[in-house]
């Protein structure tokens, strides 16, 4: 005599779903915005409170390790560098999951935005293929969140971290023979000068397990990813090749002026 309940059951369980990898990716990434906030602040003189050790300067590119963020065994690795005839503007264009990505191997096969979540807020899939030159990428998917915020000052903050292993197999299935990768934090702090609108300073953090469950000898992965960080000197020279906007054009030009 009872109707059956199974049909609406599910479609409550598909709603809180939702609603729960919603609140969680809002919750993470703000904390991520703020973990990359403070590597920013972070410079040469590397206060001894941050965790941070200079590990090398290259290129002018300034290359640390800081303490690995969620009780994470792995260190975060962050370089830091002013980008000279790079405007915030133009590196703004090339500050996002799937340029970086691109960078990391030359084998991503697949990368796109597969799910809107805000107007600055999107679940993002990258998979490598078994070519890749880097043996720690071959065969692996990352589902990540990408949050871009720009703060009061004019600061752009873009935060990517990957979806817990629930969440991310509800967004995006696994291939039958991918490894799934965790980027455990990482993203782009691009600031402007006061004084200079054609140049930027630039912070990106990479903390990476390319296993996704820790089984990879720790020194292997801190030598990845000591060597990711460094896309920012490559992404310079993409951002480079692109139109300046005029400085007229720029939304708080007015504002500046007063």
């Amino acid at each position: 005599m009872h109707s059956p309940t199974t049909p609406p059951a599910c479609r409550r369980s598909w709603s809180i779903s939702e609603e729960s990898l919603r609140r969680y990716v809002h919750f993470a990434s703000e904390s991520c915005i703020q973990e990359l906030l403070s590597a920013s602040t972070s410079g040469s003189d590397l206060p001894t409170n941050s965790g941070d050790s200079l590990q090398n300067i290259h290129g002018g590119v300034e290359i640390s390790k800081r303490r690995g963020s969620g009780g994470s065994s792995f260190p975060a690795f962050r370089s830091r560098c002013l980008l000279k005839s790079v405007s915030p503007q133009q590196f703004t264009s090339v500050a996002n999951a799937i340029d970086a990505a691109r960078q990391w191997d030359t084998d991503l096969v697949e990368a796109r935005y597969i799910k809107e979540m805000d107007d600055n807020l999107s679940i993002v899939q990258l998979r490598y293929g078994d070519k890749s030159r880097q043996p720690l990428f071959r065969n692996r998917e990352f589902v990540v969140y990408e949050r871009r915020e720009t703060m009061e000052d004019g600061t752009l903050v873009v935060a990517v971290a990957s979806l817990p292993k629930e969440m991310a197999s509800r967004a995006k299935k696994a291939r039958s023979n991918a490894i799934r990768g965790l980027v455990l934090h990482s993203g782009w702090v691009v600031e402007k000068l006061q004084h200079d609108s054609s140049c930027c300073m630039v912070t990106y953090v990479v903390q990476l397990d390319p296993g996704g469950a820790g089984w990879l000898p720790k020194c292997f992965v801190n030598r990845l990813n000591t060597k990711l960080v460094m896309v920012v000197d490559r992404l310079r020279f993409i951002a480079q090749s692109l139109p300046q906007i005029p400085h007229s054009l720029l939304p708080d030009h007015h504002h500046e002026q007063e």
